[in-house]
């Protein structure tokens, strides 16, 4: 229940839209209603006209045939037209939300979840909950209003036959929908954890088909898909079958009410209380009334399904961020410097430290290198100062002022990051760019481009900067993508700049050049480089040696290669850091 009525409350800003689809729901079915008991009833007035002679005024029904008959068709039409947009809406509305929770999340909390997961939860289960508004939501209320009318006609007529026909409703429309819903719960949450751990089996088996090649793992990787396919189709065939099951039940009470309203009302008809075109029309009348109750019994069957897909966007959406953001907007920094001191970090409370009292200094002018092997502590530095984790042993200053004191949405829009894992919208090469500064011109974009070494790549395409990309850049090579990424950290032109590994997947003659364009976009900035590749580091102001989350040297270029024996031979020989 609690998820109903966060539902609700989420979906409380479209109830015009909502409210309209209701009303067309409940018209349309009044107008088919009418139409079939206004149909009995002619013809059998017409009937009994023509064996008695009697005459008989067939204009005003025939024409009020006709006008229930366009009346229901303009109103399904308007119905499907008015739920269907407000379920556009109302999923659209979800995501949106969910997104804005999501992004304080990420990276640390949402390390805990597969990408295939979140991407289930962000597709499947939203596109789920389309099923409390159009199929249990809508059909619900509209039964309600709809059977109570209807009731209320019959009582007009024959109140035990009403009341037959009200407890018919109540076994079809309530009885049945809530027997249908406890036998269905554990098929439908079942239904939904396995078909998302079947999209994340899928995707990550696609995203990850060259490491499942190199470990011949991609049969087992199949069995596994194969597994989770089987135990999908046996649930969902479990839910076939209790929809089935519960349309007959359905039938079979619409059946029985006609039946007992109709030899109820047999005795009127026969002393003349009741007209004999009468009797057709409350028998199809009755009939025809069961159809607003029809879809409840699959509407409650899928009733745990739809819940089950609330908890699990909920659960997410309701984890608590790793930063604790300022209540306040952030002022300006005083300068773009940094001051770190004493810096002691664990990605768990009990875990280990992979920084460890940590003290480092970048003027707003100043160009810093760390360097060290991989699992050193490099790129953490790197996430700590654009707050996508929160320290507790230690202090990271900013332009004078804590760094926590800042938003972090407020300090990444001040820095322009090239990262290990360079993302790419599937879209043009353009856009790609562009992100970092959507009002840059085309001569800016271009010069960007032309300084990370990839205009002429571009330019080689047929279709140029509208080439697209492909999901994640997989039209793209690694140092392709690495080169938009680097135009993108050159068109932004922010204050401080920090580059992860800015030239890897490069060939050497490209890596040069792009550093070169690097060491021009660190001039006159606070800029941080992250490497493990020795290139460039002569023109770096200071160079930090981090090995096991420790500094055991620093100094510039100059020093470390006269008295660091360690640092000269693996610069001289391999450009490559290996401790």
């Amino acid at each position: 229940m609690r998820q109903v009525l966060r539902l609700l409350g989420l979906f409380a800003s479209y109830w015009k839209w909502m409210l309209g689809g209701l009303l067309l729901s409940v018209v349309t079915f009044l107008a088919d209603v009418g139409l079939m008991a206004l149909a009995g009833w002619f013809i059998a007035s017409m009937a009994i006209a023509g064996l008695t002679g009697t005459p008989f005024n067939y204009f005003i029904p025939a024409a009020a045939i006709r006008g229930l008959a366009i009346c229901r068709s303009l109103g399904r039409y308007l119905e499907r037209l008015v739920t269907h947009e407000t379920a556009f809406r109302l999923i659209a509305r979800l995501r949106v939300w969910l997104y804005d929770r999501l992004e304080p999340l990420a990276p640390a909390r949402l390390q805990a979840y597969r990408s295939g997961d979140l991407l289930s939860r962000l597709g499947a289960d939203i596109d789920a909950l389309d099923n409390f508004y159009a199929r249990l939501l809508t059909p619900v209320a509209g039964a309600v209003a709809g059977c109570a009318i209807c009731v209320l006609f019959l009582c007009r007529y024959s109140v035990s036959a009403a009341l037959i026909t009200l407890g018919f409703l109540i076994l079809a429309g309530a009885v049945t929908p809530f027997s249908v819903e406890r036998l269905g719960a554990p098929t439908g949450e079942h239904l939904v954890e396995v078909s998302s751990r079947l999209r994340s089996q899928v995707i990550e088996g696609l995203q990850g088909m060259g490491e499942l090649r190199v470990y011949q793992a991609t049969e087992r990787q199949a069995r596994f898909i194969e597994e989770e396919t089987r135990d999908m189709l046996r649930y969902q065939a479990r839910m076939s079958r209790l929809n089935g099951f519960s349309e007959g039940v359905v039938g079979l009470l619409a059946d029985l009410a006609m039946w007992f309203s109709v030899i109820m009302i047999i005795p009127l008809t026969v002393s003349g209380d009741l007209r004999g075109p009468d009797l057709a029309m409350i028998a199809l009348f009755i009939l025809t009334v069961f159809e607003a109750v029809a879809p409840l019994p699959n509407a409650f069957q899928m009733l745990g399904h739809t819940l089950t897909a609330a908890r699990r966007l909920f659960a997410l959406a309701d984890a608590r961020p790793a930063i604790r953001e300022p209540d306040s907007a952030s002022r300006e920094p005083e300068r773009f410097s940094i001051d770190i001191r004493g810096l002691t970090f664990r990605y768990a409370p009990a875990g280990p430290s992979v920084l460890k009292h940590i003290n480092l200094k970048i003027e707003e002018d100043q160009r810093l290198a760390v360097i060290g092997p991989t699992g050193s502590g490099k790129t953490t530095l790197a996430h700590l100062l654009l707050r996508f984790w929160e320290y507790e042993e230690g202090e990271i200053i900013l332009g004078g002022r804590p760094l926590k004191s800042y938003r972090s949405s407020d300090i990444r829009r001040k820095v322009a990051v090239v990262s290990q894992d360079s993302h790419l919208f599937n879209t043009t090469i353009r856009e790609n760019i562009l992100l970092a500064n959507l009002n840059a011109s085309e001569g800016r974009m271009i010069q960007a481009a032309k300084a990370a070494q990839l205009h002429d790549f571009v330019r080689s395409l047929p279709e140029s900067y509208d080439t697209f990309v492909g999901e994640m850049g997989v039209k793209l090579s690694t140092g392709q993508i690495r080169r938009v990424a680097i135009a993108r950290a050159l068109l932004k032109n922010a204050p401080m700049v920090i580059l992860d590994e800015p030239t890897e997947g490069l060939d050497p003659m490209t890596e040069k050049k792009v550093m070169e364009a690097l060491l021009a976009l660190m001039q006159g900035r606070c800029a941080l480089l992250i490497t493990h590749r020795l290139v460039g580091l002569e023109a770096m102001d200071e160079v930090v040696i981090l090995e096991n989350g420790e500094i055991v040297e620093q100094g510039g270029h100059a020093d470390l290669m006269r008295k660091s024996a360690h640092y000269r031979r693996y610069h001289n020989l391999r450009f490559t850091w290996t401790p």
